[in-house]
């Protein structure tokens, strides 16, 4: 089973785009502050600008990180990324990445994701948030803690309108960690946001680990 940081930072480049920052300038940034996890999205882009702007985020990521690719393990291989991040509906890749992820939304999402043994989920959206319109209300600290909690459920990371105020409740809540978005992608200072976020997990891991 691969463990993967308990921080994942998931791309949006017009959420960037907002803030003036390219998207390989906005990854750069959220790694040079210490993320070693990043799911590369951007799936509305046509296969062949896809693949450039996924070089451009190869370019800025450090030796010692982990890039996931969303929805493409051709891609991914290609791109020399860690893994693959699956859609809810997106069939298993062929042969195994090195690191699998999938998105889940409820329980039975949770459960089939951990039949077939994947590394780790994110379950969203814990907070209202404008990225996930079509999943329903939130989740809530209290129904995602419920749910992470499944029986031989693999790593659960909270996603969805987390920030480094929420980080140590979906902690708390049982999260492995967190996966985020728009706090990151649409900062002013993704770096700066990242080390919040990093210091937000170091301390809920700490006070975890205490009880």
């Amino acid at each position: 089973m691969t463990h993967l940081p308990p921080l994942l930072v998931l791309t949006d480049r017009a959420a960037a785009a907002t803030r003036g920052w390219t998207l390989a300038e906005a990854v750069a940034a959220a790694v040079e502050a210490g993320a070693r996890a990043v799911v590369f999205r951007e799936k509305d882009l046509a296969p062949a600008d896809r693949r450039s702007l996924g070089a451009e985020v190869v370019a800025v990521m450090p030796p010692d990180g982990w890039l996931l690719v969303a929805s493409d393990a051709r891609l991914a291989a290609d791109l020399g990324a860690a893994g693959v991040h699956l859609a809810a509906g997106d069939s298993w890749p062929e042969p195994r990445p090195a690191a699998v992820g999938r998105s889940c939304h409820d329980r039975a999402e949770v459960r089939a994701a951990a039949a077939e043994g994947v590394d780790y989920v994110t379950l969203s959206p814990v907070y209202p948030t404008s990225s996930k319109p079509g999943y329903g209300p939130a989740l809530g600290p209290d129904a995602f803690g419920d749910l992470a909690k499944v029986s031989n459920a693999p790593p659960v990371y909270a996603l969805g309108g987390v920030d480094a105020a929420r980080a140590p409740v979906c902690i708390a809540a049982g999260a492995a960690g967190v996966a985020v978005m728009g706090a990151v992608m649409a900062s002013e200072d993704p770096g700066a946001e990242v080390v919040a976020l990093l210091a937000a997990l170091d301390a809920a891991s700490g006070v975890k680990e205490t009880r």
